[in-house]
């Protein structure tokens, strides 16, 4: 792959992550030592005490040619939404637990950025979930998502109704706890998903006249529903790139993630 050109570097990170501040300095001066400008968001400046170099997540789009974010997967979803659907390069760095999007480790960051300087990188793009949700044929609000759209109830424990249309086609109904529509396979083996093409229109019908549900996406915006609304999704055109790790595979990042072959 060829070298990116990279002449500025956009840094973001999860909110109030006190090792930030032994982590973003040094970063900055590695950055800068390469004749590469910088830009942080405005948690992280929060952090560092420094107000000068900062912009909104959603005001890097377009501004950089390269993101490297410090936090979780948490942290990675909430930036690609940021992004809204404009293509930039994400090199995401774990400093949470789990994390499965956020696959580079903190020991990784400066060889992987030398990689990625001389163009000796892997990237991948990964699907995102364009949605709407439409009540008495209006739309309330548009959204992007990288992990998933759910639609769950709220406190009262009640099960909540749904129709599930596919392509114009009613697929079925459900009694349920609530309802998940994801770019990625289900990883728990007691619950039966649906696969259908990337290409197909999902329309989701709200037919609960007694609770509320609730629309959820990537786990961090949440909006209320009413009985009779609509939730339409599709894959979105645009895309998220991730910069992933020279030296691991995706069956690696499983063993390493999930303790595979661990007693």
């Amino acid at each position: 792959m060829t070298a990116m050109n990279i002449q500025k570097i956009g840094i973001v990170s999860k909110p109030k992550k006190l090792e930030l501040r032994e982590i973003v300095p040094p970063l900055l001066e590695w950055l800068r030592a390469r004749d590469i400008e910088v830009c942080i968001d405005k948690e992280t400046g929060a952090i560092i005490n420094n107000a000068g170099l900062c912009l909104m997540r959603n005001e890097m789009a377009g501004k950089v040619d390269l993101l490297i974010v410090l936090g979780g997967d948490g942290t990675l979803l909430a930036t690609a939404r940021a992004l809204h659907g404009k293509p930039v390069p994400i090199l995401a760095v774990n400093l949470g637990g789990l994390g499965f999007l956020t696959v580079i480790t903190q020991e990784e960051l400066y060889p992987t950025l030398e990689c990625v300087l001389h163009g000796e990188y892997r990237s991948e793009r990964r699907v995102q979930l364009e949605g709407t949700l439409i009540r008495a044929d209006e739309v309330i609000t548009s959204f992007l998502a990288l992990n998933d759209v759910v639609l769950n109830k709220g406190a009262i424990s009640r099960i909540l109704d749904f129709e599930l249309i596919v392509n114009g086609q009613i697929v079925s109904s459900y009694k349920s706890d609530g309802l998940i529509v994801s770019p990625i396979c289900a990883h728990t083996l007691t619950h039966r998903p649906l696969v259908i093409p990337d290409n197909a229109n999902i329309e989701i019908a709200v037919t609960t006249l007694r609770e509320a549900a609730y629309l959820t996406v990537d786990g961090q915006v949440g909006i209320a529903t009413h009985s009779e609304d609509r939730v339409c999704l599709k894959k979105a055109d645009s895309y998220v790139e991730l910069i992933q790790s020279a030296d691991k595979d995706y069956f690696r990042i499983l063993q390493q993630k999930l303790r595979w072959g661990e007693r």
